[in-house]
């Protein structure tokens, strides 16, 4: 490697561990993380919940729950954030805050998403899960919670985890309410280092696609083992 591009490289880096800036990285990383475990376990309980009111025998809510879903699927996350931090601010004078925002529009999505998927393991039961239940005198309620939520579970978790990864990935999308993240803050080194450091963008920006990859990846890994262990069986 030639010394200029060592330098080039040896100098976009070293902005890291300038002043506070590393540390800077971190707490925008844990805003980031809070911002996604909030809405995660809002969107898993509600998400439950959502999957089994989509498998009601009833057609007016099933219509309500499908035109939920597709909206939810069908509009972009930043045109959500966009609607809930700016929309409900001016059309309906509520005051909210860029974090709380986004965590309203990630649990609403999260909520479609998982109530899909709840939906899906719910239905996906074999009939002789049911009739088998009845033949030894269980009443549906018991055959729902002892037999069928049992099963189901088991096929949502490598399938939740991956719809958490989805999550934690899209909250990088806080930055344009004003959230104060990983990515503004790596934004801002960039932007305070742009005359001195002109490469600080590739040390700023390779550090913050290896903590996302620190946090995904155990999950994604965790997903696919616990799918390969339930397939193996």
């Amino acid at each position: 490697m030639d010394s200029s591009v060592r330098s080039a490289v040896g100098s976009a880096f070293g902005v890291l561990f300038q002043g506070k800036n590393f540390v800077r990285l971190l707490g925008g990383l844990g805003v980031t993380v809070w911002i996604a475990a909030v809405s995660v376990v809002l969107s898993l309980i509600f998400g439950c919940l959502f999957g089994m009111l989509m498998t009601v025998k009833n057609r007016p809510v099933k219509i309500i729950c499908r035109i939920y879903l597709e909206f939810m699927r069908i509009m972009p996350q930043m045109v959500l954030l966009f609607l809930a931090y700016y929309g409900l601010t001016r059309s309906f004078g509520i005051s909210l805050s860029g974090e709380a925002a986004s965590i309203l529009v990630f649990t609403l999505w999260g909520t479609a998403e998982m109530g899909d998927l709840v939906r899906g393991a719910l239905q996906s039961m074999p009939v002789h899960q049911y009739e088998s239940g009845r033949a030894i005198g269980l009443t549906e309620k018991q055959i729902f919670f002892h037999i069928i939520m049992p099963q189901a579970v088991r096929r949502l978790v490598p399938l939740s985890l991956n719809l958490i990864t989805r999550m934690v990935k899209t909250t990088s999308l806080v930055v344009f309410v004003g959230v104060i993240e990983v990515v503004k803050i790596g934004q801002q080194i960039i932007e305070s280092n742009r005359l001195t450091v002109p490469t600080a963008s590739i040390a700023v920006y390779a550090t913050i696609f290896f903590m996302y990859f620190l946090v995904c990846w155990p999950l994604s890994m965790l997903g696919s083992h616990i799918e390969k262990k339930q397939g193996g069986k």
